[in-house]
C-alpha cells in the first residue's frame, strides 16, 4: 500500500520490587470500546487482498489508464480465499475493491472502467459480490476497502462532484451486500485531470457509513473506529494506548507536530477510543508478483509479526494477494496454515489454568497478582490480558517469578490493554506475581497466561 509515500500528499476537511507512587488521572472515567470496536479486536487476525488490474499489469499504483480488458482470471475463487483465511486463524477479510486506479471490482453505475467492461465471466462478473459470498459461507467477517483517489475519474480534483461520485460508490458497496464488518479508508490523495487536488469531505464520508452500515468500524489514519499504527512493517507502537485525542491526527492523511507519535502510541489521556491496526504485506510488495513467489514471508517472521501486532494491544492485518488466476497463491497459502499450526502449539497448554490466585490492591491505580501455579513448571511467553470492557488503564508493569528464595525478574513493559505478548529466558517456577506499578485507573479481572514455548 505504501501510506507513508503518500501521506504528506494528502488532503482533507477535517526492574524493582519497590513500588512508585502511582500517577492516576482526574478524569474518573475511562474511554471504553464499543460492541463493533471488541469485536474487531477480538478478531486479532484479519487478511488483507489487494486485487485488481495492478494484478495484470505487474505493479503496485497503476495510473488510471489501464485497459479493462486486462482484468481476466481464469479460475477465480473467492471460497478459496476464504477458506484460506479460516485455515490461518482468521475471522475477516477486507477486500479492495477500488485501488488509486479508479479500476472497481463491482459493476458500478458511476463509471464505465469497472469489471463489466471487462471479459472476465463475459462482463457479467462481480467480484465484490464473490468475495462477501465466500466469506458468509465460511463463517468470516467481510471488509470493504475504496481508495477515495481515483486516478482514471474525471470528476477527481472537481471536490464537490467527485465527493458526490464517491459517495454514490460508498452507497453501492454498502446497500448491495449486506452486512460489513470493516469500511477501510486511507488518505490518499493527487491533482485530478484538471490539475487540482480534490479535498475530500470525510465528515459527509464517515456519516454515510454510519447510516448505511451502523454495525462497521471504520479504519483510517482519524478513525473514528480505528486508526492506523503509523507503519507498514508490522511493529504497532510500545506503549499502545487504544485511546487518543482525536484533535491530533484530524483527517485521513493529517500530517504535523505529534501525529507520527499519536498513530504509534495512542494517548493515555485520550479522550476516545480508537485501537491500532497493523497492516502489513506477506510479500514484498501488496499486490502479486511472481517475481515475489520465494520472497514470501516464513513462518518465523508471521510469528515474530503476530508478537509485535496483536502482542501489543493491536490488531494484524496481514495482506496476501490473490494471483492472476484468482487464487491465493500456494506458497502463501500454505505458510499461512504453517503459522496458524505454530499459533495453535506455542499457546495450546495455559500453565496457569486453574492457578491459585491472590489479588493485592497496594495504591491508586497499582496492583499485585500472584499466582501458585501448584506444581514447577517452566515457561518461557506470558500472555497478559485487561479486561478491555473497562477500558485501559496498566501504564508500567512487571512480572516475576519466583526462582528458590528470590523473586526473578522475568519481562516488564508499559501499556497491556487487549493483550501483551511477552517472551523471556525459559524459567521452571511455581509463583509467579504481576506486579502493576503505575495505572491510568485501579485495573480490574487481569488476566496472566503462561507458556513452554518448547512444548510446541
Amino acid at each position: 500500500m505504501n501510506r507513508r509515500s503518500f501521506l504528506h500528499a494528502s488532503a482533507g476537511a477535517l526492574a524493582a520490587c519497590a513500588l512508585p507512587r502511582a500517577q492516576t488521572l482526574s478524569t474518573p472515567t475511562r474511554p471504553r470500546p464499543s460492541d463493533a470496536q471488541l469485536a474487531w479486536q477480538r478478531d486479532e487476525l484479519a487478511l488483507f487482498l489487494h486485487f485488481g488490474v495492478n494484478t495484470f499489469t505487474d505493479r503496485e499504483w497503476g495510473d488510471g489508464r489501464e485497459d479493462p480488458l486486462i482484468f481476466s482470471p481464469s479460475a477465480l475463487d473467492a471460497r478459496q480465499w476464504a477458506r484460506t483465511a479460516r485455515s490461518a486463524g482468521a475471522r475477516a477479510l477486507i477486500l479492495t475493491a477500488k485501488h488509486h486506479d479508479g479500476f472497481c471490482l463491482w459493476p458500478t453505475r458511476t463509471t464505465t472502467h469497472s469489471v463489466a467492461a471487462s471479459p472476465w465471466r463475459s462482463g457479467q462478473g462481480d467480484v465484490v459480490r464473490e468475495f462477501v459470498d465466500a466469506c458468509r459461507a465460511e463463517g468470516m467477517r467481510a471488509g470493504l476497502y475504496l481508495s477515495p483517489w481515483d486516478r482514471n475519474n474525471p470528476a477527481y480534483g472537481d471536490s464537490p462532484k467527485y465527493n458526490d461520485l464517491y459517495c454514490e460508490q460508498l452507497t453501492e458497496l454498502l446497500t448491495r451486500y449486506g452486512p460489513i464488518a470493516e469500511v477501510w479508508f486511507d488518505g490518499a490523495n493527487g491533482e485530478g485531470p484538471n490539475g487540482k487536488r480534490q479535498v475530500y469531505d470525510w465528515p459527509r464520508f464517515f456519516g454515510l457509513v454510519r447510516r448505511l452500515q451502523p454495525d462497521a468500524v471504520m479504519f483510517s489514519d482519524a478513525g473514528p473506529d480505528v486508526r492506523w499504527c503509523g507503519n507498514e512493517n508490522g511493529s504497532a507502537g510500545d506503549p499502545n494506548w487504544s485511546s487518543v485525542n482525536p484533535d491530533i491526527v484530524t483527517f485521513p492523511g493529517a500530517d504535523g507536530p505529534g501525529v507520527t507519535d499519536a498513530l504509534q502510541h495512542g494517548d493515555r489521556a485520550g479522550t476516545v477510543w480508537r485501537p491500532a491496526e497493523v497492516d502489513v504485506s506477506i510479500r514484498p510488495g501488496w499486490f502479486y508478483h511472481p517475481a515475489e513467489d520465494d520472497r514470501v514471508r516464513t513462518v518465523d517472521n508471521l510469528e515474530s509479526l503476530y508478537f509485535s501486532s496483536v502482542g501489543r494491544n493491536g490488531k494484524l492485518l496481514l495482506n496476501v494477494p490473490p494471483t492472476r488466476e484468482g487464487l491465493l497463491h500456494p506458497v502463501d497459502a500454505a505458510r499461512l496454515t504453517q503459522f496458524h499450526a505454530r499459533l495453535t502449539s506455542l499457546f495450546e497448554e495455559d500453565l496457569a489454568r486453574g492457578a491459585r490466585r491472590t489479588t493485592l490492591m497496594v495504591g491508586s491505580g497499582s496492583v499485585q497478582v500472584e499466582l501458585d501455579l501448584g506444581r514447577p513448571v517452566t515457561i518461557g511467553v506470558a500472555r497478559l490480558e485487561e479486561d478491555i470492557t473497562r477500558g485501559q488503564s496498566v501504564a508500567r508493569y512487571t512480572l516475576y517469578g519466583a526462582v528458590g528464595r528470590y523473586w526473578k525478574v522475568l519481562s516488564s513493559g508499559s501499556t497491556i490493554g487487549y493483550a501483551k505478548l511477552d517472551r523471556f529466558e525459559p524459567v521452571t517456577v511455581q509463583h509467579v506475581r504481576l506486579t502493576i506499578e503505575d495505572g491510568a485507573v485501579a485495573p480490574k479481572d487481569l488476566a496472566v497466561k503462561l507458556y513452554n514455548p518448547h512444548l510446541r
